[in-house]
């Protein structure tokens, strides 16, 4: 299979549907809410309340499960964002330039010329107060299950050196993500054996909800770069040597890549058509080691 489709997700999938297309699995980590604009129309993660994107993500995910097999899973990595006058934050507070756009920034800082940012709306909407956490992952996550898909685990994607943040915002530094294990029926692929940990004895044990997987940037590439280690226990854990694993969010490819150094297949689709030259230099790094 090997292909990665530029376009509207939820268009793609369903012509795969209808074709009898299939992948066992699929991991992603879709754009945030509110966090971003990437400059290119009809894109997810601008809608105007927090609502509107969990009804965009639920339609993505649907498409989602009609590509999937019977006993596939979804791997699915999200994060949150803060509610506040002028718009949506993300864990970093970053500042609004005149034009009321949030500057695109890499895990250095500095501005990425590529992306125009968000363009922020100038009131907190209703049900929500200024500062408030939104909650977005677990939002996410019932109004999958209340759609049909099983909710199987949370798991923390703890980053041992995640974005820093000023000592005066009220809270805790955020160190965290989740990524939710979803599956398409009761009985689904999950080899534990694949990604199991060694116990003081030596002896397996099962693997922990907790992964400390830092954040490895990807030269080139926007600064939401999905890492390697982070997709790799998905991968071998949700599918089989041979099978095809989905990414609708493909960016930089870097889930092809995972997957294909570990003798899987990829299906993938993405919006902008700029990822290209990303995904062709990240695809060829298969050969050799990702996590250098």
């Amino acid at each position: 299979m090997n292909i990665t489709v530029t376009g509207d997700c939820r268009e793609t999938m369903r012509a795969w549907a209808t074709a009898g297309v299939r992948a066992q699995m699929c991991v992603t980590s879709p754009p945030y809410f509110g966090l971003r604009d990437y400059g290119h129309p009809g894109q997810i993660g601008l809608e105007q309340t927090p609502e509107q994107y969990i009804a965009a993500m639920v339609e993505v995910f649907r498409c989602v499960k009609d590509v999937l097999a019977d006993d596939g899973t979804l791997w699915l990595n999200i994060g949150d964002s803060y509610a506040r006058a002028g718009g949506w934050s993300d864990n970093h507070g970053l500042s609004k330039d005149a034009n009321g756009i949030v500057p695109a920034r890499g895990q250095s800082g500095r501005a990425i010329s590529n992306f125009t940012g968000v363009r922020c709306s100038q009131k907190v909407p209703d049900g929500y107060k200024q500062k408030d956490l939104i909650g977005i992952p677990w939002m996410l996550a019932f109004a999958l299950r209340a759609d049909g898909w099983f909710l199987r685990q949370e798991i923390i994607w703890h980053k041992p050196n995640g974005a820093p943040e000023r000592m005066n915002i009220g809270r805790c530094a955020k160190a965290h993500e989740h990524v939710f294990l979803l599956s398409k029926e009761s009985r689904y692929h999950f080899d534990g054996a694949a990604i199991a940990a060694k116990s003081l004895d030596g002896s397996a044990k099962a693997r922990g909800s907790v992964w400390s997987v830092p954040v490895r940037p990807y030269k080139g590439a926007h600064f939401a770069t999905f890492p390697p280690a982070l997709i790799e226990p998905c991968i071998l854990a949700g599918s089989r040597p041979g099978d095809i694993v989905l990414d609708p969010f493909m960016g930089s490819g870097t889930t092809a890549a995972v997957a294909l150094q570990h003798g899987r297949q990829y299906l993938g689709c993405e919006l902008n058509p700029a990822y290209q030259p990303l995904q062709d230099a990240r695809i060829a790094t298969s050969v050799g080691p990702l996590f250098a």
